[in-house]
């Protein structure tokens, strides 16, 4: 059958996803409008089709080839070629040698200690603001000290801003071993490589002249790679006392200082604001939930007792936490979609009803498969209960995908998932999340599934009774 879809435009589909407020948004309208697979223009890609039905997704679950055309803007970052978009051949030996060192639990537990600091370092910052400024709480008037002594309460956080700058701290931690002589460089530096590069690909204004901003990028690019080869050499040179696990792998497999370093680099480009935006999402979700933010902190309590922090063995316990995030992740997916490009004919269907020709841009619509009413019930509403043993059970494999799928997923989501989790527990045992009134969060699409006007949310102090 013919794979339906909206008629071509001339101007290749630009203005039909802005008129949706992006192509997250306009997903949703292409599906529920056409059905599980469409047909559609791909700016930047001319034709695509999209798939948003997971078991039809398990019949394009084997393509490793990512088309290049979409990942141009992110060429300039690499210089042994852009590795979003390596030949499978490559692809394969390069992709299980990182999951050696990123799915394993020997990774997590020796970074553990050091990102619960960096986790404590902000809820510190948070908790010393308020305390030292008497900051205006959402009515603009100052709070004032509570009964029994309790701390005034904290103003609006920009949740965003904050938690997206200690997520890359994160990774620069895991990626780098912990002895940058200047972290808060090297975030600054990779924040002004990615704001060049994605504003570009974006179309998104940006203070001071065009080439000032690209030199400041360039200038950038290269403090970055310097650091990266230093740590590069110093391990093959044995004279690292705190070791990148990441790159001692891919010192002992023999890779290139080039390809290190350009690894380092993707990786970091992945994760700089994958945890952080994963983390906003669901505290937002919890202070419009205040009961559910109840029974996380009720875990926590049992589970950690009077302890600030967990350890990475606590994580496995704290059970009513993991669905509350895979929830968000539902509802918010950092990545909202991805796509593949068909090497071959592709039959979809029981009877191969869709054809997809070779050479086609297979388009996964993260938001909408997740959406699915299909799978789904009431998709809208946020039910951490949907992430019972139980009901897991009962859906596709493919009906739940915020990493992604098949050889081209992320190879740092067990990795994200112990960050994000950390994150949170520290956070609730802490604190208490509240909406600020009258601040509307509306989801774009900035590379990650980011929210327009960040997320301000009334930080206080949680006491228990």
């Amino acid at each position: 059958m013919d794979i339906p879809g909206p008629e071509p435009r001339a101007d290749g589909g630009v203005g039909a996803v802005a008129a949706a407020g992006g192509l997250h948004r306009y997903q949703l309208r292409l599906h529920a409008a056409y059905g599980p697979v469409v047909r559609f223009q791909l700016p930047g890609a001319q034709d695509a089709v999209s798939v948003a039905d997971p078991v039809l997704l398990e019949g394009t679950a084997h393509i490793d080839k990512r088309p290049e055309r979409l990942f141009e803007f992110l060429a300039p970052l690499f210089e042994t070629g852009n590795l979003q978009v390596m030949p499978a051949d490559e692809h394969g030996p390069w992709r299980r040698l990182l999951l050696s060192v990123l799915a394993g639990r020997p990774s997590h537990e020796r970074h553990f200690a050091r990102f619960t600091t960096l986790v404590t370092g902000l809820a510190d910052h948070w908790a010393g603001r308020a305390e030292q400024t008497g900051e205006a709480g959402p009515t603009g008037e100052a709070e004032q000290t509570g009964q029994a002594g309790q701390p005034r309460r904290a103003g609006p956080a920009e949740l965003q801003k904050d938690l997206t700058a200690l997520s890359l701290r994160m990774i620069c931690e895991y990626a780098l071993g912990g002895q940058v002589a200047d972290p808060g460089r090297v975030v600054a530096a990779f924040e002004d490589v990615l704001t060049e590069h994605l504003g570009q690909l974006y179309e998104v204004p940006a203070p001071g002249a065009q080439e000032e901003r690209a030199e400041r990028a360039r200038a950038a690019l290269a403090y970055l790679r310097a650091t990266v080869d230093q740590v590069v050499a110093e391990h093959r040179s044995g004279d690292r006392a705190d070791r990148s696990d990441l790159i001692g792998a891919l010192v002992e497999a023999g890779e290139r200082p080039a390809r290190i370093r350009d690894t380092v680099m993707v990786m970091m480009l992945a994760a700089h604001h994958t945890t952080g935006v994963a983390v906003s999402w669901t505290l937002h979700l919890l202070g419009r939930h205040p009961a559910v933010a109840e029974r996380v902190a009720e875990e926590l309590d049992r589970v950690l007792g009077d302890r600030a922090a967990p350890e990475y063995a606590d994580l496995r316990r704290l059970t009513y936490l993991d669905m509350v995030l895979k929830e968000s992740m539902r509802l918010f997916p950092p990545g909202p979609y991805g796509a593949r490009e068909t090497t071959g004919t592709l039959l979809l269907g029981e009877r191969g009803e869709y054809e997809i020709p070779a050479g086609t841009t297979l388009f996964y619509p993260i938001w909408a498969v997740h959406m699915n009413p299909a799978y789904w019930p009431e998709p809208e509403k946020f039910m951490p209960e949907r992430f019972t043993p139980e009901e897991t059970a009962g859906r596709p494999r493919l009906a739940y995908i915020p990493f992604g799928m098949g050889p081209r997923s992320c190879e740092g989501a067990a990795l994200a998932v112990v960050e994000a989790e950390l994150v949170l527990a520290v956070l609730l045992k802490r604190f208490r999340f509240r909406p600020v009134p009258g601040h509307e969060v509306t989801p774009i699409e900035r590379f990650v599934l980011w929210a327009a006007d960040d997320i301000r949310m009334t930080v206080s102090p949680r006491v228990r009774e």
